[in-house]
């Protein structure tokens, strides 16, 4: 009995120093998080809390993370960190009421025109520029962006997906060549953006460097890419449902 004690004394020191380590080592996963999770931050957003925000949310992880799991650390804290950053944002950056109008207006022009939607045809209806429409684009979303608790079991894993239907595999194929066909069909400058954003993990400020633009135009190019890209598979499916029926 008397030597059980220190040998769950040790135990529970190898496992916060395990914990301290992978702390310590992924420290730059919160920063890479907040660069791609945002291009430019609201006015007035205190970064050193989204840093907070989010190297708490490290700590979580590394205090829940089972390395006898089937998954690597760095996967595990992703969807943590990312969903504290989140979390943080959305209650600390709520929309001005102007943003809030642009947003309305934005909406409401989409869905008076046909498909596919463009940028430059809702800056025409709204009389915003293209660049606005585009921040504007990028607001919406921000404000539909759901909670890390809703991303995620409550172990960090992704949600269980159910059995695939047999021809699932054929339908992901169809899929993954509408979405490189819509992909190649973007203007260069924004297939390069989305492809480097979304296939090389580079976070906008990284695309820029690279690309010798500011921030806020890679921005505001990764989101038009975005938005017209789903545009595009939207039609494209519409007339295939159309032709089947």
């Amino acid at each position: 009995m008397t030597g059980t004690v220190p040998a769950q004394a040790y135990q529970r020191q190898a496992d916060q120093q395990r914990r301290d380590g992978l702390i310590l080592s992924h420290l730059p996963l919160v920063k890479h998080v907040i660069g791609r999770l945002v291009g430019e931050l609201p006015p007035g957003t205190d970064v050193d809390n989204l840093e907070a925000a989010g190297v708490l949310g490290l700590v979580e992880a590394a205090a829940k993370y089972d390395p006898t799991r089937n998954a690597q650390f760095k996967t595990f804290a992703y969807l943590r960190v990312r969903g504290a950053v989140v979390d943080e944002l959305r209650r600390n950056s709520p929309l001005p009421q102007h943003v809030m109008e642009r947003v309305s207006a934005v909406r409401k022009a989409a869905r008076t025109l046909a498909p596919p939607v463009t940028v430059e045809a809702i800056a025409a209806i709204t009389g915003l520029t293209p660049d606005e429409v585009a921040d504007t684009l990028a607001a919406d979303r921000f404000s539909k962006m759901v909670s890390w608790e809703q991303t995620a079991e409550p172990n960090g894993f992704a949600p269980v997906q159910s059995s695939e239907a047999p021809d699932a595999g054929l339908e992901r194929e169809e899929e993954a060549k509408e979405l490189a066909d819509a992909i190649g069909a973007l203007p260069r400058k924004e297939r390069l953006v989305l492809t480097l954003y979304h296939k090389e993990g580079l976070r906008l400020k990284e695309i820029a460097e690279v690309l010798q633009l500011s921030v806020s135009r890679v921005s505001r190019l990764l989101t038009k890419a975005t938005f017209e890209l789903g545009e595009a598979l939207k039609m494209k499916r519409s007339r295939d449902f159309l032709a089947r029926c």
